[in-house]
């Protein structure tokens, strides 16, 4: 089912009066657009029919005749350059919400309650989709993001004047406006190239710095360095001969950790292996008293 057919239940459930198929979004507004409205008067009906008896049947026709509202709300998105089928999608979400809660004896009509509610949606729905990185996610940081795409003329970046006018405005500081217009200005970019040609050699990815020099890191292997050669020299001088002797052939002989075993060793100083692994234990705890100098 693609975006335009799920954007209406079918004729069966409804069975209003739709006719034909509604494959695509020009079908489904023109399908729209010729429901009927209702009067004050059956509105209220309606809505006290929904709040007073949960009759679905009333809901049903307070969201099909406001669905026109719809479309006409999504109409003024279309330039954040997502597919308008999307945009009416989320705003039905935000008006079904919205025929929920509304309250027939606060002497409002409902196409005012609702605007609030599909607004709502279709801002969500532009926030998480317009860019790959978030641009607005505090409240205030909304607000400014949909007005100050509405308030800039062209492409070029607000004069002065303009910002200090849009942060009197929206009652934001001006840093706050200035800010925003430098994400709205921005573009997602990937980080590697999409080919393997030349281009690869100026995607970010080509010039973003390696981990390696990041200074926590250099100073972790600095640590390190200084760990192996001269905590490690320290380490060992303090042991006696014999316990030095253990250790080294124990762990230190080859690079793969594939030292001499207890039995070897055992043989060697003609002790059981129990008394090698006993010494071996002594002399490592000593060591690493002396390794926690240079940590």
């Amino acid at each position: 089912m693609n975006a335009s057919t799920a954007l209406l239940p079918a004729n069966k459930v409804f069975d209003i009066g739709f006719s034909g198929s509604l494959g695509n979004i020009d079908a489904y507004i023109s399908a729209v657009n010729r429901l009927p409205m209702l009067s004050h008067e059956e509105e209220i009906s309606l809505a006290t029919r929904l709040r007073d008896s949960n009759d679905l049947a009333a809901a049903q026709s307070l969201v099909l005749s406001h669905l026109r509202l719809v479309v006409s709300i999504a109409r003024g998105y279309l330039g954040y350059g997502l597919p308008h089928a999307d945009l009416i999608q989320e705003g039905n979400i935000g008006l079904m919400k919205a025929v929920k809660r509304f309250d027939p004896d606060q002497g409002v009509r409902l196409v005012s309650y609702a605007m609030h509610w599909i607004k709502a949606e279709m801002h969500e729905y532009i926030l998480k989709n317009w860019r790959l990185v978030k641009v607005a996610t505090t409240k205030a940081q909304r607000k400014l993001f949909f007005n100050l795409r509405s308030h800039k003329e062209g492409l070029d970046s607000m004069t002065p004047d303009q910002v200090e006018s849009l942060a009197k405005t929206l009652n934001v500081k001006r840093e706050e406006v200035i800010e925003m217009e430098t994400r709205l200005s921005g573009r997602d970019i990937a980080l590697e190239a999409p080919t393997d040609d030349d281009d690869d050699k100026f995607a970010p990815i080509a010039y973003l710095s390696s981990e390696r020099n990041e200074p926590t890191r250099v100073l972790e292997a600095q640590q390190y360095d200084r760990l192996q050669t001269e905590g490690l020299t320290t380490a060992l001088e303090k042991l006696d001969p014999r316990s030095r002797r253990i250790v080294e052939a124990r762990w230190l002989a080859n690079d793969d950790g594939s030292g001499a075993t207890l039995h070897e060793l055992a043989d060697e100083f003609g002790v059981s292996a129990e008394r090698i692994r006993q010494i071996e234990a002594v002399a490592l705890k000593k060591m690493k008293g002396t390794l926690a100098a240079f940590a």
